[in-house]
């Protein structure tokens, strides 16, 4: 029953629906990464590099054998570096897309957080602790100068 009750708090909270949400656009987003790596920018390194398909590239450390029917005896075997290459790639791209994000969403938080600035809704917490603090500035104030008469 406790845990019952522990995941019906969890679930209203909205903890719930916040991971769902994230996990979706993340999902969404990993799309969006993935195309603008393969299809947007490892084509102009490619055409660059003479063609060179990064996909492609690797290091053989022993070449497949095959005898004089066609059979194949033993498989190659090699590192993948270009593969590698495309996920470093990604993950670069990834890395510097989420800075940008975050980076752009702290400036709307500051700006949403700032009572003076009159171009966003400032939530009404941050609201109400701003009139507190100049409330309690006032007070200070008052004192003092009750104390210094």
């Amino acid at each position: 029953m406790k845990l019952l009750k522990e995941f019906k708090e969890f679930a209203v909270k909205g903890n719930m629906m916040d991971m769902a949400i994230g996990i979706i656009i993340g999902a969404a987003f990993n799309k969006v990464i993935d195309v603008l790596a393969k299809q947007v920018l490892l084509p102009p390194l490619s055409l660059l590099s003479d063609g060179l398909s990064f996909q492609d590239k690797k290091f053989i450390l022993r070449d497949a054998v095959i005898d004089t029917s066609g059979d194949l005896i033993s498989s190659e075997v090699s590192i993948a570096y270009g593969a590698l290459l495309e996920v470093f790639l990604d993950f670069i791209i990834i890395g510097f897309t989420v800075f940008i994000v975050v980076k752009a969403m702290n400036r709307l938080r500051g700006k949403a957080q700032d009572v003076k600035d009159e171009t966003v809704v400032t939530p009404k917490d941050i609201e109400l602790l701003s009139d507190l603090k100049s409330l309690m500035e006032e007070q200070n104030q008052l004192l003092r100068s009750k104390v210094s008469n």
